[in-house]
């Protein structure tokens, strides 16, 4: 049996993505769907997921990766995801 110290954090409950990050907290990594929103040409995007698979929390992630005020902080949140090790469009 594992340790405590050797166990995976799962964020259960956290939707802020610095938060998931910084903590290390166990991430699937979605940041592939970034790229596959700015290759869109609709106008809106729906999210339609049933509860707690992670709505809010990509709503972070947009937050994170659009947002000027984050800019400093892209290469420490998504460095070690897809969209930080490509070429980002945004950012």
């Amino acid at each position: 049996m594992k340790n405590l110290d050797e166990m995976i954090a799962f964020p259960y409950g956290l939707s802020n993505f610095r938060d998931i990050v910084r903590e290390g907290y166990y991430f699937v990594d979605k940041t592939y769907y970034l790229e596959l929103l700015e290759k869109f040409r609709d106008k809106l995007i729906s999210f339609l997921r049933p509860r707690r698979i992670g709505k809010s929390l990509f709503v972070s992630i947009l937050e994170y990766y659009y947002g000027k005020e984050h800019q400093d902080k892209f290469q420490e949140l998504f460095g070690q995801y897809y969209i930080g090790q490509t070429h980002p469009l945004a950012n």
